[in-house]
């Protein structure tokens, strides 16, 4: 198989596409539009996108990037983030005045950097950031980014979890041109709008309540064109093929002005 991911060889989510698929030929593409135009085309099989951070939140332009698309979330994987200070062999960490790095990758460190006294400067990747080090010739400079990326440069760690709270995880979403009907514990992730007036978010949700139906997210994202007009994103547990689940589709249909359903998938278990 050969699978697209965003960002440099070495990055977090080309690790997360080496847990998720195994052995597999990875396609690093600069952007997540690049990703998702890589599997629309056929150029790769399937795609891994990160969806969502513990710490830091949503990625909004990947919510918007599914609707874009007519591609179908497959799978999800967790990824514990383990982020490694890294610079060139023979260098110490005092030496180091200057961190560069994914500005997600340098609020997760804050503490370890104030710590260390360096100043930082983002770049556009945390294995990019690794690849543009090694290119300077820098020795007071280092990097912040995954223990593959310093072993993909021949780089050294100078110092390993350096990440403020080791509960730092990311998830990713598995993208396909096909859907997948999953036999065991199921997660469904939907897409809809409602008319703005009083209620309707309530009655929305209240098809999942009713049925004892757990959501385990819901986000809102601007409606493209139409201003103070939203889209609720959620994900349930459950597939879209159990009596249940269908049932709550088809009366959330009965409120909602567009319904979308992105996938069906395993759930993840960590």
């Amino acid at each position: 198989m050969r699978i697209a991911f965003q960002g440099e060889p070495g990055a977090y989510s080309e690790e997360a596409a080496y847990g998720y698929f195994g052995p597999v030929e990875t396609t690093p593409c600069e952007t997540f539009e690049d990703v998702f135009a890589a599997v629309t085309s056929g150029a790769c099989d399937s795609g891994l996108i990160p969806i969502e951070n513990s710490l830091a939140g949503s990625i909004h332009q990947n919510y918007d990037l599914l609707l874009r698309h007519d591609l179908h979330i497959v799978g999800e994987y967790f990824l514990r983030v383990r982020h490694c200070l890294i610079g060139f062999p023979g260098v110490d960490v005092a030496e180091v005045r200057r961190v560069i790095s994914h500005p997600q990758a340098l609020g997760q460190c804050a503490g370890t950097l104030r710590g260390l006294g360096v100043k930082t400067e983002p770049v556009y990747d945390t294995a990019g950031g690794v690849k543009l080090l090694k290119a300077s010739g820098e020795r007071t400079t280092a990097a912040i980014a995954s223990k593959r990326a310093a072993e993909i440069y021949e780089m050294q760690i100078l110092r390993e979890g350096i990440e403020d709270n080791p509960e730092n995880y990311t998830r990713f979403l598995a993208i396909s041109p096909e859907p997948v009907q999953p036999a065991a514990e199921a997660k469904t992730s939907i897409v809809f709008t409602l008319r703005n007036q009083p209620g309707a978010l309530f009655k929305a949700l209240s098809v999942f309540a009713l049925r004892d139906i757990d959501l385990t997210k819901i986000e809102s994202r601007p409606l493209a064109g139409k201003p103070w007009e939203y889209l609720f994103y959620i994900d349930f547990l459950g597939a879209i093929g159990e009596d249940t689940a269908r049932r709550a589709l088809d009366h959330l249909g009965e409120y909602a002005l567009m319904l979308r359903v992105l996938g069906s998938y395993p759930k993840n278990k960590r």
